[in-house]
């Protein structure tokens, strides 16, 4: 019984021993986009951002100079996604074919949605979503971890 257990013991420890996290990701609790560390390349201070009610993360860096977007608006944008750590997990700069969406709606992800209103068209803005108006726990494997924060740089190229 001493040598099963041992035995038992041992295939564990070695199992575990190769994970990073045993716990597994999808159970941590989602990080605070104020208590992660940001690639230095990303240039990050949030401290000049605007936060919103639901923990969404802005900074303008271009205003633009057309119509302000609001919720209930069809837009088109030009967009690059970034995890903290630097790595470009989507884009599609510079192929120029624009991501359509109506702002409020089912068709991206919360956060993205929740970033755009008092953007102009013409205006670049940097967005920081946290995981849960991301892609949560479940992430979008293999580009997106479970419980990412997210950063966004949008290019408002035109409401229709």
């Amino acid at each position: 019984m001493h040598r099963l257990a041992t035995l038992l013991t041992t295939v564990a420890v070695a199992l575990l021993g190769g994970c990073d996290n045993p716990v597994g990701e999808d159970r941590l609790p989602p990080p605070d986009p104020t208590q992660v560390t940001y690639a230095p390349s990303l240039n990050i201070n949030l401290s000049q951002f605007t936060r919103t009610a639901n923990g969404v993360y802005v900074q303008d860096q271009a205003v633009g100079t057309g119509a302000t977007i609001a919720n209930g608006d069809s837009v088109a944008v030009g967009y690059t996604g970034w995890l903290t750590n630097g790595t470009q997990f989507d884009t599609n700069q510079p192929s120029g074919t624009p991501l359509r969406f109506r702002v409020g709606s089912d068709g991206v992800i919360a956060g993205f949605g929740e970033g755009i209103p008092g953007m102009r068209v013409g205006g670049t803005r940097r967005i920081i979503i946290p995981s849960t108006l991301a892609y949560g726990r479940r992430g979008f494997p293999p580009s997106i971890p479970s419980n990412a924060v997210l950063v966004f740089s949008i290019v408002m190229s035109q409401r229709f």
